[in-house]
């Protein structure tokens, strides 16, 4: 080798006798592991979304999209938008107004701001979701605990994260969500609470794409109440052909 090219070389880190010098890999905030189509089980993607991090992909009409909670009460905190038009996306509004109840289960139906529907729950073996809580931020943390918790990573931080990493989506594409796997009763005065999750290890909900859509997530990284059982864990997320 020339003197030239021996210069260019960059050198190794400096390392105690016996011990490996390791290469470590950027890691994108939203991470996506995709499988073959011709799977036996036509899975198009397997996703592990850690706790606390944002997810997001693309679920193609007539595809199904299972979230499961793999440890049990771990609040995941999802958007949708269409994908050919991420304007229209899904409005919390017409749908309960339309199935005229606060909770999503089997069957019921997520419509956008257009009126056009975009996913049906065709399973669920949690049967608790919360549509009204909204996704925790850095203003709802001071304002519910404490002025110090402003600077905790919240799930809005999340989304505005994804957002950046894939270009499409801004700050205000970010509205009113779904936390599925979350119990926020709503009391007789018509006020919220944030109570113990019922979901479980293994719990899941699976929606049908009626339309191509984008699907956002922040697995919640609350630590503050009980949405997470105080202790914020892994969540899965499947997309079926």
């Amino acid at each position: 080798m020339d003197e030239s090219r021996r210069k260019r070389r960059r050198a190794l880190p400096h390392l105690a006798s016996g011990k490996r010098a390791r290469l470590h890999q950027y890691r994108p905030p939203v991470r996506l592991r995709s499988l073959v189509m011709n799977s036996p089980t036509h899975l198009c993607c397997d996703a592990t979304i850690p706790a606390g991090e944002p997810f997001l992909a693309e679920v193609k009409a007539g595809q199904t999209v299972r979230i499961l909670d793999l440890q049990g009460n771990q609040a995941v905190d999802t958007l949708f938008f269409s994908l050919s038009n991420p304007r229209e996306r899904y409005d919390v509004q017409r749908t309960l107004r339309r199935q005229n109840s606060v909770y999503l289960t089997t069957g019921s139906v997520l419509f956008s701001n257009l009126g056009q529907p975009m996913l049906t729950i065709v399973d669920d073996t949690c049967g608790r979701h919360d549509t009204l809580g909204g996704a925790c931020a850095q203003e709802s943390n001071t304002v519910r605990y404490a002025l110090e918790k402003r600077y905790m990573h919240s799930c809005r931080d999340n989304y505005l994260r994804a957002c950046m990493h894939d270009g499409r989506l801004s700050k205000a594409d970010i509205g009113p969500n779904i936390n599925f796997f979350m119990n926020v009763p709503v009391t007789a005065e018509g006020g919220l609470t944030f109570e113990d999750g019922i979901s479980a290890p293994g719990k899941y909900v699976e929606l049908r794409a009626e339309m191509d859509v984008i699907v956002l997530i922040s697995n919640c990284p609350q630590l503050n109440n009980p949405c997470n059982g105080y202790n914020p864990t892994p969540a899965q997320l499947l997309i079926r052909n």
